[in-house]
């Protein structure tokens, strides 16, 4: 067995009580079958609170006022206190590290979800490595595609390359690999994916030409300068964007507020006053700073979701919801930075990013319904999207 992780994994710390948002309320805590199994054959006082405060029928731990029935006022968990670590559930044992399985291979990441992982993850400003170590387990699954598997492997390692390529603009980062998975999912739709190869090969251009990455770089520069439009024309694009918010699971009962203020602060007032509002942003400090948390935001998505695609065929989806997701929380810190007086910190950038990442990654329906978006929503065309990218 193979085990991924990015460098800075290790180095996350839990606050417990001190953290700013609990990560037992404001969701359904789901639990597995082992530990279900476990809390009903626990006995005395402590198996009856169990008992009681358990959805049987849902598998989950039921809430009082948002919060889980084992939150105590201190912020801590009963559970733990009353029964100690070795009966959690997976969930509350492994959050907030997120666990990709494939054949032979976990993929461990950190969830933006938790603030103090969405710190460490924004916060980085080195390229991001990934660590890889291996044990003497094996195993196989059933119709697995590992040839697939491997190919996505091979151009998830480029994408994440490029992302991190600083010498160039990250818009022509993002919209290389954008193409990338548009070029690889037509070949798998194709038959073509012995094409693969060629195809990467085309795209990294070669370490030792320095003429072929010009061309490459020289090709996208003059390509995108097609897309690039004005901060008023953007206005509609990314509005349709937004719209997406609407259509998903609520799950924090904050949210629909914060979604809806931001709607209003970014789109109530027209596109001319977007444009402007969107154009001193960007030439302010926080729009210093947005390279980079783009940048991290992009590699966070592709390394937790991109080979996913070996269950469903579609790298170009996984690609497109990466850059969709980044482009959405741009929008809501645009937002933030206007209601805070056009003033955006870091700290302020963590919490939009974490808040959207509970509401989005918490939920397997919204995922779905944002995988949905990407592959029959117009708002989240190609184009749409090279359009928001490179303006």
């Amino acid at each position: 067995m193979i085990y991924t992780i990015p460098h800075y994994y290790k180095q996350f710390r839990c606050i417990a009580s001190g953290c700013t948002d609990t990560c037992c309320a404001g969701w359904a805590i789901m639990i597995d079958r082992k530990a279900l199994e476990n809390y009903r054959q626990m006995k005395g006082p402590f198996g009856n609170r169990l008992y009681n405060s358990i959805d049987w029928k849902e598998a989950s731990f039921r809430q009082y006022e948002g919060r889980c029935a084992f939150l105590n006022e201190e912020n801590l968990c009963d559970i733990y206190a009353e029964t100690g670590p070795e009966n959690l559930c997976r969930t509350c044992r492994t959050y907030p590290r997120h666990i990709e399985e494939f054949e032979g291979c976990r993929e461990i990441s950190l969830c933006m979800s938790c603030i103090e992982a969405a710190k460490l993850i924004l916060g980085c400003e080195e390229p991001v490595r990934f660590i890889t170590k291996e044990d003497g387990k094996a195993e196989s699954y059933e119709d697995f595609d590992f040839f697939l598997y491997t190919k996505l492997m091979d151009t998830r390692e480029l994408a994440l390359s490029l992302l991190q390529d600083r010498s160039m603009d990250i818009s022509m980062r993002i919209s290389i690999c954008l193409a990338l998975a548009h070029d690889l999912e037509r070949r798998i739709r194709q038959g073509r994916l012995f094409d693969a190869d060629a195809l990467l090969m085309r795209y990294a251009g070669s370490s030792d030409d320095y003429r072929a990455i010009q061309e490459r770089d020289g090709f996208f520069h003059r390509k995108l300068a097609d897309y690039r439009m004005t901060q008023v024309a953007r206005y509609g694009i990314v509005k349709e964007m937004f719209g997406i918010f609407k259509d998903l699971e609520v799950l924090g009962q904050d949210w629909p507020d914060f979604a809806s203020r931001a709607d209003r602060t970014l789109y109530g007032e027209g596109e001319t006053v977007y444009g402007e509002m969107r154009t001193a942003f960007l030439n302010g400090p926080a729009g210093k700073k947005l390279p980079l948390w783009r940048e991290q935001l992009m590699v966070y998505f592709v390394f937790t979701y991109f080979c996913g695609a070996v269950y469903n065929n579609s790298p170009f989806r996984k690609m497109k919801m990466a850059a969709a997701c980044t482009l959405l929380i741009e929008e809501l810190a645009l937002a933030v930075w206007q209601q805070n007086g056009r003033q955006l910190e870091f700290l302020d950038f963590v919490d939009v990013a974490h808040c959207f990442s509970r509401e989005v990654e918490h939920s397997d329906i919204n995922k779905g319904r944002l995988e949905d978006w990407m592959a029959k929503g117009k708002a989240f065309s190609l184009e749409h999207l090279l359009n928001a990218v490179n303006s």
